[in-house]
């Protein structure tokens, strides 16, 4: 039997009828839960909180990203609430955790160069388009991303044949120096052969032509003559040699292509890519994730700890979102990576203000979230938070994807329209009998009543604006439709009204009725 049994019971639904009750348990979790409530609904005093004790109970792993300064306090409470604070890890400025994602991927992405390479690009390119989504950039045009994708593979090769290793400071350097179309790359220069690019083209070359003069050893000169006469000297070299491959690539592309673009073009592409490098070279990002060896990476999530990034969005703006989401992404390729059968603990992905933190990938990761036990959980205030996070023409077709894997949802008192109609579109209809009469005036009097059934809304999107939001005046208690995927509540249906109680303790769960 497994450490962690699927149908460990975390949360009781009773019904407030007494016709009985319904058990929320790891396999629901695991499938992915959203809570939507508006300002003081109740979605992270009464709904998360209860999920959120209940997972460190029984203690899981997990990430906490952040966007508002108090949420490391909240989170410091849950722990001490649960007796797991020696396991709560909290990367801050000033702090003694530290991740620095550029060694881990190197070591535990995969083997080889050009896994790396792929990786690194990978997760570079998964933040950049989440950031610019966020901001309303390039969105969907594939020629944009193209580019960028083309433009990260050659700076990481290059480094990768000049160094054999990558920092940020080297790409940063590289891509602000790389040449430009007035740039003589044929002639004498001197301050040119200075810039970051050129010692690290040279020194590619210098490598590569180190392992050609060895390669040609291995033939006779008359052999080398023919190769030469028969016009296969090239082909055969590049087929022996990698590296020279690879050079070959890369110097087709910084001067052939990428040199040649236009000025907007080409601005628009490197300052996308360079901003995001330049604001990781920044303290405290930069000693945080860049520049001291790690102290903590995701793989400690699978031992049990709770890892915080104290990078509130409040307070870091746009870095630190965009180091939250780096750091999500390679804890969501870790956790997929490891054998469930070795190791089976959940891992929780918690993110109150979700809509801050969604990038491209989350829709793969939460499809076989299950298998990988993976605990995804989104609070947010609507859907339209998703849209203008999400960015690009096609937002509303690539969050519904992502609502669609989601398997528990959660609606608290709410007045955004939009996501009340998902809400009550989400419950169906029900054929309902309607009332009617007439009355018939004159030398003969009438009067009939009649019943009709007619399907309707079984809640309307009106119905979620009055819901109980807690407080002292609803004795701490609010109210949520809950539905769930695949079950049915006492009542009979896939949802329910519950009260969350927002003094729910692991001692007096009173949390659902």
């Amino acid at each position: 039997m497994e450490e962690f049994d699927l149908d460990t019971p975390l949360i009781e639904f009773r019904d407030k009828f007494g016709r009985g009750s319904i058990y929320w348990t790891l396999r629901d979790a695991s499938q992915g839960i959203c809570i939507f409530g508006g300002i003081g609904s109740g979605k992270t005093s009464a709904s998360g909180r209860a999920i959120a004790l209940n997972y460190l109970a029984h203690q899981y792993g997990g990430i906490v990203l952040t966007v508002k300064p108090d949420e490391k306090d909240l989170w410091l409470d849950y722990c001490q609430l649960t007796g797991r604070l020696n396991d709560l890890i909290i990367i801050e400025p000033e702090g003694r955790y530290f991740f620095n994602f550029m060694d881990f991927i190197s070591s535990n992405e995969g083997q080889g160069g050009v896994i790396i390479t792929e990786n690194l690009v990978q997760i570079l390119k998964t933040v950049i388009q989440a950031s610019e989504e966020k901001s309303g950039g390039r969105g969907d045009d594939a020629f944009w991303e193209t580019a960028g994708d083309l433009l990260l593979f050659n700076v990481v090769d290059l480094l990768k044949l000049a160094y054999g290793k990558v920092s940020i400071q080297d790409m940063y350097d590289v891509v602000v120096t790389s040449p430009k179309p007035e740039d003589n790359l044929s002639g004498d220069n001197s301050e040119l052969e200075k810039t970051a690019f050129m010692k690290a083209f040279k020194l590619a070359r210098d490598k590569v032509n180190a392992q050609v003069a060895n390669w040609k050893k291995g033939f006779t000169k008359e052999a080398f003559d023919l190769m030469i006469k028969n016009g296969t000297f090239e082909a055969r070299l590049l087929e022996a040699l990698p590296d020279a491959r690879l050079l070959k690539y890369v110097d087709q592309f910084f001067v052939e292509t990428y040199r040649e673009l236009s000025e907007r073009t080409r601005s628009i592409i490197q300052f996308s890519f360079s901003g995001f490098l330049f604001r990781l070279l920044r303290e405290p990002v930069y000693s945080l994730f860049c520049k001291s060896k790690s102290t903590v990476t995701p793989l400690d999530c699978m031992d049990g700890k709770i890892v915080l990034i104290n990078l509130p969005i409040k307070k870091y703006h746009k870095v630190g979102r965009d180091c939250q989401i780096m750091f999500k992404y390679i804890a969501q390729r870790a956790f997929e990576k490891r054998d469930i059968a070795q190791n089976d603990r959940p891992v929780f992905i918690w993110q109150d203000e979700s809509a801050n933190f969604i990038h491209a990938a989350d829709v793969d990761t939460q499809t076989t979230a299950r298998s990988s036990r993976i605990l995804t959980v989104c609070l947010t205030q609507n859907l339209p938070n998703f849209y203008a996070n999400m960015g690009g023409d096609r937002a509303k077709y690539r969050v519904s994807s992502f609502m669609g894997t989601l398997g528990t949802k959660v609606f608290h008192a709410n007045a955004d329209i939009e996501t009340n109609r998902y809400a009550s579109d989400l419950f169906g209809q029900m054929d309902m009998e309607e009332t009617s009469s007439s009355t018939t005036l004159g030398s003969n009097f009438s009067s009939t009543e009649g019943t009709t059934k007619r399907l309707k809304q079984i809640v309307r999107p009106e119905g979620f604006v009055s819901l109980r939001c807690g407080g002292p005046e609803n004795n701490f208690k609010a109210e949520a439709f809950v539905h769930l995927q695949g079950k049915r509540f006492a009542c009979g249906l896939s949802f329910d009204l519950v009260n969350f109680s927002q003094l729910y303790s692991l001692n007096n769960k009173n949390e659902t009725s």
